[in-house]
């Protein structure tokens, strides 16, 4: 129980924040440097990823779906897509991600911290 209010109440900070920071996403988009626009947009991948498609916090969509092609028809779906943009672009995204997938494992940093 203490795990879920501590959840409640950083939620009500993060959340204000993450729309904020996809209006600066947007902003640096435009006008700043490329390399600031890719490191936001990269955090705001990994959180859709843990939030909407229930996939861990460290790792991409398309990581994700690489992994999740044979169980999953959305992930299918994101390797076609990004198929037409970039061949083999999931494959190499998990080929990237996945000894930082295997260290977080390794370490337990994926487990619960409030108890």
């Amino acid at each position: 129980m203490k795990e879920r209010f501590a959840g409640f109440l950083l939620m009500t900070a993060v959340v204000p924040l993450a729309i904020l920071g996809y209006l600066i996403i947007v902003y640096v988009g435009f006008f700043s440097t490329v390399k600031r626009g890719r490191n936001g947009v990269r955090a705001l991948d990994h959180f859709v990823n843990a939030s909407v498609f229930n996939g861990l916090a460290w790792e991409s969509i398309s990581s994700h779906a690489w992994r999740a092609r044979d169980t999953h028809r959305w992930a299918r779906a994101v390797v076609w897509i990004t198929n037409k943009f970039q061949k083999n672009h999931c494959q190499r995204a998990n080929k990237r991600e996945q000894p930082i997938l295997d260290l977080v494992e390794q370490k337990g940093l994926d487990k619960q911290t409030i108890k």
